[in-house]
């Protein structure tokens, strides 16, 4: 048998070995994310304005000496900023999600507080210090943080212990090295729930949530 022949049959055999090992070792099934789902990235108050309007924000940024970012600057900015935080809090099991331009973090309600309480516990309090340590260090951008509750309770109720809840965290992360004047919060109680309605006690759960939604603070 000559060499190029012989090539060829050790070639074909290769292949043959692929083919029947790709048959035989399917690829591993794609992992379906957390729970966070039904609402999706797309909600108005994700893409709306942050809280307060950045107008009035940007001053207090400036006030605070932060540079803002340029708009070349801003799709690397976030990019890196995201990384870090999913680095930062693997393991965990928060969602760390890019909407629009920017980053939402999303706390599960066993992060969070005990029911009907605005007090951060010490699980709250391990989950937020991670977080803290990465947007403290990128503080290029406008933190919103913002709170909801399940459909347990008034609406009137639920707004405002959603409303102690966030002023909580925010409280939190400026305790931990987050500069104040990047920071505002809004209780939105069960006004955007991920599930509605709620069919189980896992799904009033998840509607008992915090977001920290990371904006970049640019020019314009």
């Amino acid at each position: 048998m000559s060499i190029g022949r012989s090539l060829k049959t050790l070639a074909l055999g290769c292949t043959l070995a692929a083919v029947a090992g790709c048959q035989t070792s399917p690829p591993p099934p794609v992992v379906v994310p957390a729970a966070f789902t039904p609402l999706g990235t797309t909600a108005p108050y994700l893409l709306g304005d942050v809280i307060g309007g950045q107008k009035a924000r940007a001053a207090k940024m400036r006030a605070a000496k932060i540079r803002p970012l340029t708009a070349y600057e801003v799709p690397a900015y976030m990019a890196e900023v995201g990384a870090e935080l999913r680095r930062q809090t693997a393991g965990i099991g928060l969602d760390v999600l890019n909407v629009g331009g920017g980053i939402v973090i999303r706390i599960p309600a066993t992060f969070t507080f005990d029911p009907g309480s605005a007090t951060v516990k010490a699980t709250t309090d391990a989950t937020l210090l991670e977080i803290a340590r990465t947007v403290k260090t990128r503080n290029r951008t406008f933190v919103d943080v913002i709170a909801h509750t399940d459909t347990s309770g008034s609406p009137q109720t639920n707004a405002a212990l959603s409303e102690k809840r966030a002023a909580a965290v925010a409280t939190y992360l400026a305790g931990h090295g987050v500069t104040k004047a990047r920071i505002a919060s809004r209780g939105l109680g069960e006004a955007a729930p991920l599930y509605n309605p709620e069919a189980d006690e896992t799904q009033k759960a998840a509607n008992r949530r915090i977001e920290i939604r990371l904006v970049p603070y640019r020019t314009f």
